[in-house]
């Protein structure tokens, strides 16, 4: 094994073009670490945000975006019992930390990734960590979804939108869900009960009684969600995180207010595995990029109009 891989890095902040192919030291796994030799890297809003500058998380360039990874473990140090060279693993390691994930290998903490669902190729399971994660942990870990709930999400046919709804879907909710008049036979693929067009009606006057939104969008859009929870009913957002005055106006409206960001997670990687393999959830890969062309699936995201993920593949 040579001591160099190829990775995607930038120099400055800016538009996807700053985005370039370069050659880099192969990083070495401390204790308690892989080494994964990246076969697919998942493509997420929050990478072009950071390559950006919109959100910091990495301070200045030069550095290496991406989170998502699925591949093959390489090596283990000592300390490493969950897997051994040879295992296909999957997740979002180090996040909000730099993961270096556009590249051909990365390193991480056995316990921050998971095996790989067995029924489908790294392509697609490089697409489900942090959309995937959001998903379970709004849903699951914070709204406690259960059967006989109806639950709302935002953006049904994108990244983290589309797995709600399955996630939902599997924890026996009726689904509702917003998008655009393309994606709706998507959507309803998915398991939706109901898909409304956000550019054609107003969610708020056709939706009521709900016992949780996921709000995928931000904006007005988080604001006039409180307008169709029932009394007691939740908001969770992954935008609006921060937002006090947004929950403060839920609170006194007796409604409860939550913001999600994904963290590393392996039990949620492991429970979603399971979902995938037992056919409950699919990951719907819209674009698969090279990795020399990240800035070409940064401009795919960048439209907004992509349907499921974008995933670059090493």
């Amino acid at each position: 094994m040579t001591s160099t891989m190829r990775a995607v890095t930038q120099r400055s902040f800016g538009g996807p073009d700053v985005l370039e192919l370069t050659e880099v030291d192969r990083p070495r796994p401390l204790l308690n670490e892989v080494l994964v030799r990246v076969v697919a890297a998942g493509v997420n809003p929050i990478d072009a945000h950071v390559r950006s500058g919109a959100i910091p998380l990495l301070g200045e360039p030069p550095f290496t975006v991406g989170w998502d990874v699925s591949g093959v473990v390489e090596s283990v140090s000592p300390g490493v019992n969950r897997f051994a060279p040879g295992d296909e693993v999957y997740g979002m390691p180090w996040i909000p930390r730099a993961a270096n994930g556009y590249a051909e290998y990365v390193t991480a903490p056995s316990r921050q990734l998971a095996r790989k669902p067995a029924t489908i190729d790294h392509v697609r399971a490089a697409g489900l960590p942090l959309a995937g994660l959001t998903a379970w942990q709004a849903l699951v870990d914070t709204a406690g979804v259960r059967r006989g709930q109806t639950v709302l999400v935002h953006g049904g046919g994108g990244g983290v939108g589309h797995l709600a709804v399955q996630v939902a879907r599997a924890r026996g909710a009726t689904v509702i869900a917003t998008a655009s008049a393309a994606k709706h036979d998507f959507v309803r693929d998915l398991g939706a009960d109901e898909v409304i067009d956000h550019r054609a009606a107003d969610f708020a006057e056709v939706v009521a009684g709900v016992d949780v939104v996921l709000d995928t969008v931000g904006g007005d859009t988080a604001v006039r969600s409180l307008d169709v929870l029932r009394p007691g009913g939740l908001l969770v957002t992954i935008v609006e995180m921060t937002d006090a005055g947004l929950a403060a106006r839920a609170a006194g409206r007796g409604l409860r207010f939550a913001g999600v960001t994904a963290e590393p997670d392996s039990a949620g990687l492991a429970a979603l595995a399971d979902l995938v393999d037992s056919g409950r959830l699919r990951v719907h890969v819209g674009h698969v990029v090279a990795l020399a062309d990240a800035a070409r699936a940064h401009e795919l995201i960048a439209t907004g109009s992509a349907l499921g993920k974008v995933v670059l593949r090493t």
